[in-house]
């Protein structure tokens, strides 16, 4: 495997952009699905070099930012009943709901641990056994094996204060309802490392397929995103248009069986609702039925409160790749991050963050 540093040499990346530039000869528009993705490009001031024809739009990449108001609210509600203990990733401490945040409830007393991963949620549900662990599960395919392997360790543990909230997704479904939708015209996709490692390259082979699309799998180093912007200007160009991995050292064509066999050994596909998005059918995960002791759903019977969106937040067109931050009248007014009014402008993996720290002046 080459060292990460060898994706990073100016001497390596010079030619690719210039090789980039040669490579665009007709107008095409990509999407980068993932959020990661979208902040690396901006980091590296990839959108500075960007050939002439080449727009790069953001999809709903960003776990944070696709949770819905709903399931926002409800985790806040959850947050403040007496007895829970509540486990999160830090991203999702000041997302706004419709009456503040868990930031808000943590100052009034609610007990909100931030946490580095599943495990260390049930460390913390162990110290203390007199009050119920809720660990909120939002995330793609990358973070579910972690958190399938948490229950079933507490299930082996007798741990019977640890509960999951699932709002997990999965990815190609949002992908395909995008796709569904006339407003949206790209060319190709510049698709989600991480998520890859788990379900694969071959998972957007019905994709290019179906709609015809250019699908290129991307690592986050500078090399890596050219390297597939480059091969997606290519496809376009020639027409021949299929799926292919420029992140193998990472991704494989069929993904990491042993996770996916994890995964469907704990969960099973629901509908669930993205923000921007609505609901779209079997693109989330829930606990099965014989792990229902360590759902939070059943557990605490949680019932979504009905929600409203922030008025003027353009969040949801900014996830469909409809609209830019710039395009929102609140983005860097009334929405910063240090005040921020809707997920894309809090989640570091969000484009509204993205935009604000690094892209004002493209």
């Amino acid at each position: 495997m080459k060292h990460l540093d060898e994706y990073r040499d100016l001497e390596l990346v010079k030619p690719l952009v210039e090789e980039l530039q040669r490579a665009v000869t007709k107008p095409l528009r990509v999407m980068e699905v993932c959020g990661s993705h979208t902040m690396a490009i901006f980091r590296n001031g990839l959108r500075t070099v960007l050939p002439q024809g080449m727009e790069l739009v953001s999809g709903p990449g960003c776990p944070v930012c696709v949770t819905s108001a709903p399931h926002m609210d409800a985790f806040i509600g959850m947050a403040d009943r007496p007895g829970v203990r509540v486990a999160i990733f830090g991203d999702l401490f000041r997302v706004p709901g419709s009456n503040g945040s868990l930031a808000n409830a943590s100052s009034r007393g609610a007990k909100i641990d931030i946490v580095y991963s599943p495990m260390d949620a049930l460390e913390i549900a162990k110290q203390h056994p007199d009050q119920l662990m809720v660990f909120l599960g939002v995330g793609f395919e990358t973070t579910t094996p972690g958190i399938a392997a948490t229950i079933m360790a507490a299930k082996v543990q007798n741990v019977k204060n640890f509960v999951v909230f699932s709002t997990q997704k999965t990815m190609p479904p949002p992908l395909i309802a995008l796709l569904d939708d006339p407003e949206l015209k790209i060319d190709g996709l510049l698709c989600p490392g991480h998520v890859s490692s788990i379900i694969g390259a071959g998972a957007y082979e019905p994709l290019a397929k179906k709609y015809g699309l250019a699908c290129v799998v991307a690592g986050f180093e500078t090399a890596d995103l050219v390297k597939g912007l480059i091969m997606l200007a290519r496809q376009v160009a020639t027409g021949d248009i299929k799926v292919e991995n420029v992140y193998p050292r990472v991704v494989s064509w069929e993904g990491n069986p042993r996770a996916q066999k994890m995964v469907d050994e704990i969960f099973e596909p629901a509908d669930m609702e993205w923000r921007g998005l609505g609901v779209i059918p079997g693109s989330g995960l829930k606990i099965r039925d014989k792990y229902s002791d360590f759902d939070a759903e059943v557990r605490l019977d949680i019932k979504l409160p009905p929600s409203q969106e922030a008025k003027g937040c353009m969040c949801g067109q900014i996830l469909k790749g409809i609209n830019t931050p710039k395009d929102c009248p609140l983005f860097a007014k009334r929405c910063t991050p240090a005040s921020p009014i809707g997920p894309c402008m809090v989640s570091s993996e969000g484009t509204c963050a993205a935009y604000h720290k690094y892209g004002q002046d493209i």
